[in-house]
């Protein structure tokens, strides 16, 4: 079923202009998951904070596949996953679990992207985790941190760990389940999984070459919040490749505005 023979109302005008651009991003978002075959069919998701409304959050509706994911068909939810507004769609509660825990305590992260990547997955069972092999690793490497599996995130006494085992890091891989990253915005939540997902990729390809690998200077990945500052000229990464982002979005899966 398409976007289109779904027949969405649009809910622009009947939400703040701020709420509207988080949903039109957020939405970007989705599709771009979608376009870079990150997704998972209709599982994990990518949450937003609904800006001025620190308890409210946008999340996917539950059974469209993300390259159909609308601005409008964004559904908003409570910390409980629980929905506040007249949407259609339903949403999964126990899929908000990890997003809840981290929005609780990161006021920082405005999104929480979490996918099930095969080369994440791959590396997430690896008993070394992610290792300094690349440049796009320095980064990753940085501000990782490292969540033990247990089992689908259904149990709310999970949350307290899973917070300390994130604490104030970008990125975080949830062992044998996949990769999560969070951002101060969505542009920025995205470009750390682009980093995240290639590292993962470069990884395993690495590891199946059957060579000796060298590894980079652990000094390096110690400056390597500051080289990046640098090269994104201190406005963040996110910020530069966005526009890009979406005028590629804009070419092959246009609709996400609507």
């Amino acid at each position: 079923m398409s976007t289109t023979e779904l027949q969405i109302p649009s809910r622009q005008g009947q939400v703040s202009a701020e709420e509207w651009q988080t949903r039109v991003d957020l939405a970007a978002a989705y599709r771009l998951v979608a376009l870079f075959k990150w997704d998972d069919l209709v599982f994990t998701h990518i949450s937003a904070r609904v800006p001025g409304r620190d308890n409210e959050f946008l999340i996917n509706p539950y059974g469209l596949m993300f390259e159909e994911i609308t601005a409008s068909s964004l559904v908003r939810i409570d910390t409980a996953g629980k929905k506040l507004d007249d949407s259609p769609f339903p949403v999964n509660p126990a899929g908000f679990t990890i997003h809840s825990a981290i929005h609780a305590v990161r006021h920082d992260a405005q999104c929480v992207l979490h996918t099930h990547t095969l080369n994440g997955i791959a590396v997430s069972a690896q008993q070394g985790g992610v290792l300094p092999l690349s440049q796009q690793s320095i980064f990753v490497l940085s501000s990782l941190g490292y969540h033990g599996y247990e089992g689908v995130a259904l149990n709310e006494d999970e949350k307290p760990r899973l917070v300390a085992d994130l604490g104030d890091k970008s990125f975080l891989m949830l062992r044998n389940h996949g990769l999560l990253t969070v951002g101060p915005t969505i542009a920025d939540a995205f470009l750390n999984m682009y980093l995240f997902e290639t590292v993962c990729t470069i990884q395993v390809r690495a590891l199946a070459g059957s060579r000796e690998l060298t590894h980079v200077d652990p000094r390096i990945i110690a400056g390597a919040q500051q080289q990046a500052k640098q090269v994104t000229r201190g406005v963040g990464g996110g910020a530069l490749t966005w526009p890009g982002l979406l005028r590629r979005l804009d070419r092959q899966n246009p609709g996400y505005r609507s």
